[in-house]
């Protein structure tokens, strides 16, 4: 059977939502029919309702991080139960709360009891299940152990998660510290600075320059600040667009990679993820150089995914993994120790882990020192704004007073 989603009106004419699975859209309709409801539109599960047709593909709802990992740990646990795969997809679909991922699974049972394997159902859908989940899958299925394999996917899904709310959670202050700062300096130029300088633009006497500059720069600010900031806004979507070409964004990633205090943020995060998501396939009985071509893609950096492609080839030449890592030059060397180390004792998955462990320790301590030096310059930088106006206001008054003497 098949999942399907659909619209109805119910006895009191209220318009609801669900998703049911039938052999046809006909049958389907006859279900609704039996449930006192009216069928309005009746669609296959995994694809868009019409009213949905005229929106952009990135304002349809997708399944998040954290729905991926719960919908992973449910299935582990279900799987370790030892019930019939498709009773599993069944029992997490009904688990489900949202409507799309209820509907995904769905179509993942069905075609699992069409007699197809779970990796093949998945990889119908690659833009939810990625190439590294169905590499693990694939290889859970055929060892017999795809229980564990799926309660490794779910802690590392969980752990990309905790992660990635880290980095968000440390970026958010600053950024917020940033746009008070600015909103408060343009408020101070457009609505203050005029008020109190206003009395001073029609003396005879020579203004001071700092006085000059700061009435120029709140008039630059009154008359053409809209335009300021929408230019920044066109520049903005004009980069973001320029980058989807793959030569301009790899150029621009290896710009970022030559800035000193970026380029250690930058190879600190996806070293992790890289050590990591190699760590997990080998685990999992994926070979090396399927496993390091399926990490290569988890890298954001596209100069970093080609020294990862390179590594991978000089691994399949016959040269050794860490060898072939020091040989690149830009992957940490405590993570070419770890990894030689794990070549030597036979425990590579184990090295790898604790790699991409230390990794994400040494990204915190960095981003902490980071967080601690940005805030005591933010509060100088805005004393050093507000010492500014005062001076310029100050400053005619100090002359007028000479005048009197």
């Amino acid at each position: 059977m098949t999942a399907y989603r659909y619209r109805a009106l119910n006895a009191a004419g209220k318009l609801v939502k669900g998703v049911v699975e039938g052999d046809s859209e006909r049958s389907v309709r006859g279900q609704l029919r039996g449930k006192s409801l009216r069928p309005v539109e009746v669609t296959l599960a995994n694809r868009p309702a019409a009213n949905e047709g005229a929106r952009l593909s990135w304002l349809r709802p997708r399944v998040g991080v954290a729905e991926m990992a719960l919908m992973t740990r449910q299935l582990s646990t279900l799987v370790q139960s030892n019930l019939p795969l498709d009773e599993c997809l069944q029992a997490a679909a009904e688990q489900s709360r949202k409507p799309r991922t209820k509907g995904l699974l769905l179509q993942v049972r069905s075609r699992v009891a069409e007699g197809h394997t779970l990796a093949y159902a998945m990889g119908e859908f690659p833009g939810v299940f990625n190439e590294m989940y169905r590499a693990m899958v694939n290889a859970g299925e055929h060892a017999g152990f795809l229980g564990p394999v799926l309660q490794q996917l779910a802690d590392y899904t969980e752990q990309r998660q905790y992660t990635g709310q880290k980095l968000k959670m440390a970026m958010i202050y600053p950024f917020i510290l940033v746009g008070v700062a600015i909103a408060v300096v343009v408020a101070l130029m457009v609505f203050v600075v005029p008020e109190l300088v206003g009395i001073f633009t029609h003396t005879a006497r020579e203004l001071p320059p700092l006085t000059r500059g700061l009435i120029a720069t709140s008039e630059f600010f009154r008359a053409y600040g809209m335009w300021v900031a929408i230019g920044l806004i066109v520049a903005m979507l004009v980069a973001r667009r320029l980058l989807r070409n793959p030569g301009r964004r790899k150029s621009w990633h290896a710009f970022l990679l030559k800035i000193p205090g970026i380029s250690r943020v930058v190879i600190a995060v996806d070293t992790a993820r890289f050590a990591s998501t190699l760590s997990i396939l080998m685990a999992s009985g994926v070979p090396l150089l399927d496993a390091l071509r399926i990490a290569g893609q988890v890298l954001t950096n596209l100069v970093l995914r080609a020294d990862s492609e390179a590594v991978a080839e000089r691994v399949q030449e016959g040269s050794s993994l860490h060898r072939a890592l020091q040989e690149s030059g830009r992957f940490p060397p405590m993570m070419v120790h770890m990894v030689a180390s794990g070549e030597a004792s036979g425990e590579m998955e184990t090295m790898l882990q604790r790699a991409a462990d230390n990794q994400e320790r040494e990204l915190e301590m960095t981003l902490g020192t980071v967080m601690g030096l940005f805030e005591p310059l933010m509060v100088v930088f805005m004393g050093g704004m507000v010492l500014t106006i005062v001076l310029a206001i100050l400053l005619p008054i100090f002359d007028l007073n000479t005048m009197v003497r």
